[in-house]
């Protein structure tokens, strides 16, 4: 059973409720559609029942009706997430008529349920800019206990297997926190540990604290924040096997571990990446992907108190039926 095999298992034996807040997007509707038939999850549809039918129809769909279909526009319980809008949102200027207003926003009523206690996780972005699906999480979800800023990894799957967990391996922050400072980047670091482990099925989290410098191999005030972000990583989760500051050679190669860093217990053996700010995660999974030839899925999100997960625009059927997988994994571990 490959990985993503082993993700979707996982969610068919404890099925969570994931919330699709654009359920008149094509493929969405067809992601949604094969999710049902394989039992990976529990969908919950946003948008006009008569039209969700239709193209479920038109596009020989056989598994819609098993999904809740809510039409934000005329929702029985309109009252009810209009109420918990307020509450959440009053000491930012949110008026009972403003909020009577939001709730028919989908990206904002997906929120609002899984705030509720009326689903499990959220994925979206196939017809929505990102900033209109993270934004309302940011308001509404909020970060967990102990997490004060939001990240977003990558699961990359190398044609090489000799590096990270049988050629996979996480790539943290690529998508959400710009410039992390050190008390951040800690919880990035954790946060991916945990994400590998609970969700991804990592046998162990092997977490490299990514920069120019190996311990102490060149001074500058952005090795210095590695440094201290690895000092508070490891005060955060004292077990965790995670070191730094690491150049990306030291970390994934045993022979240059040997020589740059022959006391550590992640360098050369490394599966998860840590890098010191967002312009180099970005770049940096994208050339894996393009020049190594790597499938990279995500960005997933992590450090909400519940999972929302933000697609590409360009994104296929597989993919969203492969986010909804995960992100009903994430459900699941968030739960423990």
């Amino acid at each position: 059973m490959d990985l993503i095999e082993s993700i979707i298992a996982r969610a068919q034996a404890n099925p969570q409720r994931i919330v699709l807040p654009e359920g008149t997007e094509e493929r969405t509707l067809k992601a949604a559609d094969a999710v049902l038939e394989q039992k990976i999850a529990k969908i919950i549809l946003l948008g006009n029942k008569a039209k969700i039918n239709e193209m479920a129809k038109e596009y020989g769909l056989k598994n819609i009706d098993q999904a809740t279909i809510i039409d934000p526009e005329n929702n029985p319980e309109a009252q009810k997430y209009a109420d918990l809008l307020f509450q959440l949102r009053q000491k930012k200027g949110m008026t009972p008529e403003k909020a009577a207003e939001t709730i028919k926003d989908p990206l904002y009523l997906s929120c609002l349920m899984i705030k509720a206690g009326d689903a499990d996780g959220e994925v979206s972005g196939a017809g929505s800019p990102t900033g209109d699906t993270l934004r309302p999480a940011f308001q509404i979800i909020k970060t967990e206990p102990g997490i004060s800023c939001v990240s977003g990894v990558f699961l990359m799957i190398l044609k090489d297997k000799t590096y990270g967990y049988d050629g996979k391996m996480l790539f943290a922050d690529c998508a959400a926190t710009p410039c992390p400072d050190a008390d951040q980047l800690a919880q990035i670091a954790v946060c991916s540990a945990k994400t590998a482990t609970n969700v991804f099925g990592f046998p162990e989290a092997r977490v490299a604290m990514l920069s120019f410098s190996t311990k102490g191999s060149a001074k500058h005030e952005m090795v210095d924040k590695v440094v201290e972000a690895t000092a508070k990583a490891h005060e955060m989760a004292p077990e965790l096997k995670l070191d730094g500051e690491l150049q990306a050679d030291a970390a994934l190669v045993p022979k240059v571990a040997q020589l740059k860093a022959p006391n550590s217990d992640v360098a050369g053996t490394a599966n998860i990446l840590v890098f010191p700010d967002l312009n180099t995660g970005n770049i940096s999974y994208k050339l894996v992907q393009r020049l190594a030839g790597a499938t990279a899925l995500g960005p997933f999100l992590q450090g909400l108190a519940a999972p929302v997960n933000d697609l590409s625009r360009g994104c296929s059927v597989d993919d969203i039926v492969k986010t909804v997988a995960i992100t009903a994994n994430q459900a699941i571990s968030a739960k423990k």
